[in-house]
């Protein structure tokens, strides 16, 4: 198995990357540099475990689409056929190639899912519930979570449902400044639009922890988020 590892630029630059809590984004370096050839990584919680990173993290990591969760504790990272070239002589197949097998490749190089591909998508929390639980997922109900994904589209959320959110995290963000904030936005994060309004959320929360360690009940102020 090839011993270095890399990151694109045109990933770890991007606005959706950047905007994450650092505990996210030092969580996917982490998973980057112990996946295998193939960009699997099999062994996630005991990394979390290990950095200090939370569900949380893992949580944002999926939202945004950088990192794609299987059955069986299992992840794969999502750019990492741009993030990484192996030459032949050093490339070593993963042990999960059929599992690998099961994705596609998109026109920009990087893996994407396909239907009836047996891998779960709503969190990492529900995926740790269905392993727990030891469910198992049938063809059917995957065409239907895909469908339902697929038409899917993001409406900005109300007031009162960001401040059930809130609450029921228990954190520190002010629900009206995050809606006014992103209301005058247009819902946009940076030049995109935004894709996950509770991520957002988790993301305001991590950055508040961060910038007030010491502070246990103090409201977010907006001026703090200009640049996204």
């Amino acid at each position: 198995m090839a011993e270095r590892r890399m990151f694109a630029k045109t990933i770890i630059n991007s606005d959706a990357f950047l905007e994450m809590p650092m505990s996210a984004r030092l969580l996917y370096y982490d998973l980057g540099m112990r996946a295998d050839d193939d960009g699997v990584v099999n062994s996630p919680k005991m990394i979390m475990k290990m950095i200090g990173a939370s569900s949380d993290d893992m949580n944002v990591l999926i939202a945004r689409k950088f990192v794609i969760p299987f059955e069986g504790s299992i992840i794969v990272i999502k750019h990492w056929k741009i993030n990484n070239y192996i030459q032949n002589d050093r490339y070593k197949k993963s042990k999960y190639h059929e599992l690998v097998s099961t994705l596609a490749i998109d026109e920009n190089g990087a893996y994407t899912v396909v239907e009836e591909t047996p891998c779960i998508q709503d969190g990492y929390n529900m995926y740790t519930q269905v392993r727990l639980g030891k469910v198992s997922i049938g063809k059917d109900n995957i065409k239907e979570n895909n469908t339902k994904e697929k038409s899917n589209r993001f409406s900005p959320p109300s007031l009162e449902e960001v401040t059930a959110f809130c609450k029921e995290r228990n954190n520190n963000v002010d629900p009206q400044a995050f809606t006014a904030f992103y209301e005058s936005k247009g819902w946009k994060v940076g030049k995109n639009p935004m894709k996950d309004w509770k991520a957002a959320v988790i993301t305001w929360e991590r950055r508040w922890k961060e910038e007030h360690p010491e502070e246990e009940k103090c409201k977010y102020a907006t001026s703090g988020f200009d640049t996204l």
